[in-house]
């Protein structure tokens, strides 16, 4: 029987991983400041959230690498409590 393979990531993809989650940051920062988007600041935030941690999942949990039901798995989670956040939300407005 063959071993599977195990892919690494190297370095260089933390490094980009990293520079990802920096530049997210920034716009979450900058998106407080922008008068436009204070309607729908809440939504913006939780949506470049979500890609934060979709992003940390697939490289630091090494979802990436793995089969890619998990990383469905854990999709469907996030978006099942963003939902459930945002129906709670709704009910108490």
């Amino acid at each position: 029987m063959e071993k599977a393979h195990q892919v690494q990531p190297t370095t260089r993809d933390y490094l980009k991983v990293g520079f990802w989650l920096f530049v997210l940051t920034v716009l979450e920062v900058a998106a407080i400041y922008i008068e436009a988007l204070r309607p729908a600041l809440a939504a913006v935030l939780v949506g470049l959230s979500v890609l934060k941690f979709l992003l940390v999942a697939m490289f630091f949990m090494h979802l990436k690498y793995d089969s890619r039901i998990y990383t469905g798995f854990f999709a469907f989670g996030m978006i099942l409590a963003v939902l459930i956040g945002l129906a709670v939300t709704v009910i108490i407005l």
